[in-house]
């Protein structure tokens, strides 16, 4: 069970993070973005287990904080 959590919250951060360097939102790097991260964990302990659903919310969350930031 808890590889099957790693895997879903692992994909999901790779989807969001790959749309998100693309659109330039965070850096190129090869570095964790802890903000986006920690936002995708979080909505997985409150219940959301789909990859996709997971990396869509976390990308719509960090451009709206990074709006509010800006």
């Amino acid at each position: 069970m808890r590889v099957m959590n790693l895997d879903v919250v692992g994909d999901a951060y790779a989807i969001a993070s790959n749309y998100l360097r693309k659109t330039g939102a965070i850096s190129d790097s090869i570095a964790t973005n802890d903000r986006l991260l920690e936002i995708i964990v979080q909505m997985f302990q409150h219940g959301e287990f789909n990859r996709i659903r997971l990396a869509n919310k976390a990308i719509t969350q960090f451009e709206a904080e990074t709006l509010i930031i800006t």
